[in-house]
């Protein structure tokens, strides 16, 4: 009784602290930020990369594709804040680009392989029996390889490019969607509205999309933001070993792919900045989400 108590106090302290005249949405921001500052954190490192994809046309100094092999692998400057590549390509300019790609891939293969997983999961909680076994099963088939494997697997059979690499990052995302949303679908299927609704006659797709699926939103969007990370991972791994995008694309994994054993000591800065940019990046999605997940799930909120 003590402790739950003092967790409403809590919640109560936290809510007074927020400004009432600020809308409903700033508040929630707000309140947010006050609860998870690691997660405001992260927030903030996704904003800015968000905002630096979308004016990369107007932060970017250079050209990212243009080529100066007369300033080859030029240490960082007061003209190329960040050195230039084995082709004289403006570094930073290419990294601020390469968000373009690393946002793109990751908000797509992330959003696609949760979305299917999540209708995936639904349909094998709702239908159950044999349905619910040759889907688990399936599911349990994609598990047991690991994230990397599949989805070289798979661009192996599709081949390289941004389209086919969403796919191949994807693929592996959906059974583990699928897995936490049946979950909580098992429990949804029993419920008296769901019943209800059964009574009443109505389909099962309007029975699985209009009263179930929008109540497994909350591990949805925890899956999501989970993924967005491990996508960003994978595509620079990817591009990396020469399986993702291709030259002259700006992408984070390719520059290390260019900073090759040879230029290590010659041109350092060829893959400390781009390993920085992946870095921040997969450090920032990791920390939204793993608070998003504690404001989300109600076993682990303490407000």
């Amino acid at each position: 009784m003590g402790a739950s108590q003092t967790r409403v106090e809590t919640a109560a302290a936290v809510g007074r602290r927020v400004p009432t005249g600020l809308p409903m949405w700033l508040q929630a921001v707000v309140r947010f930020a006050r609860q998870k500052p690691l997660g405001a954190w992260g927030a903030a490192v996704v904003v800015v990369m968000v905002l630096v994809a979308i004016g990369a046309d107007y932060l970017a100094p250079y050209d990212p594709l243009k080529t100066r092999y007369h300033l080859m692998m030029q240490a960082p400057g007061a003209k190329f804040w960040l050195g230039t590549d084995t082709y004289g390509r403006d570094i930073l300019s290419r990294i601020i680009y390469g968000s373009r790609t690393a946002l793109l891939v990751g908000f797509s293969a992330s959003i696609f392989g949760a979305t299917v997983g999540a209708i995936m999961g639904v349909m094998s909680a709702y239908f159950g029996g044999k349905t619910d076994l040759v889907i688990q099963r399936v599911m349990d088939v994609l598990l047991s390889f690991p994230l990397i494997v599949l989805a070289l697997a798979v661009v192996a059979v599709l081949g390289t490019g941004v389209e086919n690499v969403i796919i191949a990052i994807a693929v592996p995302m959906v059974p583990r969607c699928a897995r936490v949303v049946r979950a909580s679908a098992l429990a949804i299927r029993e419920t008296p509205y769901v019943e209800a609704a059964r009574a009443m006659g109505f389909s099962h797709m309007r029975i699985m999309f209009r009263h179930m699926l929008p109540n497994v939103v909350a591990p949805y969007l925890i899956m999501l933001t989970a993924f967005l990370g491990q996508a960003i991972l994978l595509e620079a791994s990817l591009s990396f070993l020469g399986l993702g995008v291709t030259e002259p694309t700006a992408a984070w994994g390719l520059m290390l792919k260019g900073a090759a054993v040879e230029f290590a000591e010659r041109a350092p800065w060829m893959g400390i900045f781009p390993g920085l940019a992946i870095s921040a990046a997969v450090f920032g999605f990791n920390l939204f989400g793993d608070s998003l997940r504690d404001v989300l799930d109600p076993k682990l909120r303490t407000s």
